[in-house]
């Protein structure tokens, strides 16, 4: 049966691979399976249809045959336990590599994406500037903590996984604000996660669609 998953029909991030949905469309292409994509409108992600996949009104969403799943990273985690390439063989390198996927969304990811909604909806605030050196340091201090980890590896344990592709489509939200330039380390390991033929196949298919929606 033909995956389908969902996106944005005009996403906000403009074609810059930052929407959410780039992360399963990667995983995908990593393991090699075709997928369909539904796109959707705001108005659309709201309505009865979509919200009985996502009870939360987001993107994306996966559904294979009697299988429907939302969340990114549980998405992500389903194609790697079903599909060779994203997760190791070896018990205790494939924990790992689930921890590292756990890292990505919990623990580095939230003051990022805090960050971006401050620029958006605090702007005019009094207490706007306060906030982002808040969210600054916090992001600094998760990035410094990866950068010492991360060292001059190629990835974070060992060969290319789930975790990686995680970690480096969180990263990618935080080259906007520069931070991510000041950790050279970090800035090489996105690079090479973009550098890898899937990454280009689901950036451009991502980008396809803001595309034609803007023409």
């Amino acid at each position: 049966m033909t995956i389908t998953i969902t996106a944005f029909e005009r996403s906000p991030d403009r074609g810059r691979g930052l929407a959410r949905d780039m992360r399963v469309r990667w995983a995908l292409e990593e393991v090699g399976q075709p997928y369909d994509v539904r796109l959707l409108s705001f108005k659309a992600m709201k309505e009865p249809a979509h919200l009985a996949l996502h009870p939360f009104g987001q993107i994306p969403t996966y559904e294979e045959g009697d299988l429907a799943l939302f969340e990114s990273g549980a998405i992500v985690f389903h194609i790697a336990e079903r599909h060779p390439g994203l997760l190791p063989d070896d018990a205790n390198a494939r924990a790992r590599a689930i921890t590292w996927m756990f890292a990505a969304l919990n623990t580095v990811e939230p003051p990022i994406f805090d960050r971006d909604l401050a620029t958006i909806l605090e702007r005019d605030q009094p207490w706007y500037e306060q906030r982002l050196r808040t969210l600054d340091d916090s992001i600094r201090n998760r990035l410094g903590s990866l950068s010492r980890r991360l060292g001059d590896a190629e990835w974070l344990d060992g060969a290319f996984s789930a975790g990686d592709l995680l970690m480096v489509t969180v990263l990618r939200r935080s080259q906007r604000a520069g931070m991510l330039a000041e950790f050279p380390n970090l800035a090489a390991y996105v690079a090479r996660g973009e550098a890898r033929p899937a990454y280009k196949r689901a950036f451009d298919a991502q980008l396809a669609v803001f595309t034609a929606a803007s023409t």
